[in-house]
């Protein structure tokens, strides 16, 4: 069976690539479509595959923004030619939803998010704080807005949506007006395990007076300043372990007990989770596989009562919930959770019913279920 493999773009391994991983050990032969890839930023896994990319890759400067070229990209996904293929899936949380499948070919699509800063994050990337009042309003505006009227024009281009959360079915119904298959996210549970008892102090899990730890992409939306303010505010240190556009600008306003550790191996990913009094998750999350990931180390989380966090963070039992994105709300949770101890083991179970083997077998059921389907059936 010829499969054809449609991913945003290759820029690093977050979570709508593990997802893209699952699909390449499914289908070892299938072909990925992508607007731009960077290469050598996925695993060999991802980059064994025939890729082939759009006119993006060949724009000047896309290597350092090629997010500028947003509103070229409804033109790049639908230049792919996908004719001769069995089956089509797509990965998207920005426009891969969109390609075109020929006539009697089912589209799957994985939707990690409707795409974001067109439908209710705009302000987080293109407000007036942002890029300024005259530019938001008179050039990302009027964009933005054509972008959302498209995105739910060409949601009939795909047979059946697969949510990455009970959060985004709902956003797919709300903006594209169908509805989808839950299969959460994988997480390697086997690699993200606790350190053994007898390195730390109690319980698996680090001494008193540990770091917070945040594990993010350096972009607006994920709310690092209100976690630096609220550890100022508490008296706390704080590891950021990414990068991202925001990384420079984070860095002039961080004060001297946080610490930017950059991009580190996933080793080192898993020792700073071990090392951490507790993970932050101060911006609303589609569904957040770092929290996930932390739990499966046995961390507590403290994350925002909103989106994904409500499906992956048990308040009082694996983290605690604020529910209000403010440095006082935030604050509080951080004396909370340090007023508080933990089991690190019951927080690893709950971090198992996530993990890796599961996706694997729910992906499965949906794709051989879709195959089964009459030509033409939507969902």
């Amino acid at each position: 069976m010829r499969v054809a493999l449609i991913h945003d773009w290759l820029t690093g391994m977050r979570g709508g690539e593990k997802v893209l991983e699952v699909l390449c050990e499914l289908y070892p032969d299938a072909d990925i479509y992508t607007l731009y890839h960077q290469r050598g930023s996925v695993s060999p896994r991802i980059e064994r595959h025939r890729i082939t990319t759009s006119f993006v890759q060949q724009l000047p400067f896309v290597d350092e923004h090629y997010r500028r070229y947003l509103p070229l990209f409804p033109l790049a996904i639908g230049q792919f030619r996908l004719t001769g293929y069995d089956l089509v899936i797509s990965s998207s949380h920005c426009v891969a939803k969109s390609a075109r499948a020929p006539r009697g070919t089912p589209h799957l699509c994985y939707c990690h998010s409707p795409m974001r800063y067109a439908w209710d994050q705009f302000d987080a990337y293109f407000g007036p704080a942002r890029v300024g009042a005259v530019a938001s309003r008179l050039l990302y505006g009027p964009v933005l807005r054509r972008l959302a009227r498209w995105d739910a024009a060409t949601a009939d281009r795909v047979d059946r949506f697969v949510a990455n959360s009970r959060h985004v079915a709902g956003r797919i119904r709300r903006y594209y007006d169908r509805e989808a298959t839950i299969v959460y996210p994988p997480v390697d549970t086997a690699f993200f395990h606790p350190a053994a008892p007898s390195l730390d102090s109690h319980d698996g899990g680090p001494p008193d007076g540990g770091p917070f730890l945040i594990v993010s992409a350096l972009v607006p939306y994920k709310r690092i300043e209100l976690a630096m303010a609220a550890c100022e505010r508490v008296g706390v240190p704080l590891r950021i372990v990414g990068s991202g556009p925001e990384r420079d600008r984070l860095a002039r306003k961080a004060s001297r007990d946080v610490t930017f550790v950059g991009h580190v191996s996933d080793e080192q990913i898993r020792d700073e989770y071990r090392r951490a009094r507790a993970v932050l998750l101060p911006g609303e999350e589609d569904f957040g596989i770092v929290p996930v990931e932390a739990q499966a180390c046995g961390r507590p989380v403290v994350a925002l009562a909103r989106g994904g966090a409500l499906e992956t963070v048990r308040d009082g039992e694996t983290g605690v919930l604020f529910s209000e994105a403010t440095v006082d709300a935030l604050a509080a949770a951080l004396d909370r959770v340090r007023a508080t101890r933990f089991d690190s083991g019951r927080i690893r179970h709950h971090a198992e019913q996530f993990a890796r083997a599961r996706h694997v077998d729910q992906m499965k059921a949906v794709i051989d279920d879709t195959l089964a389907a009459p030509s033409g059936t939507r969902w």
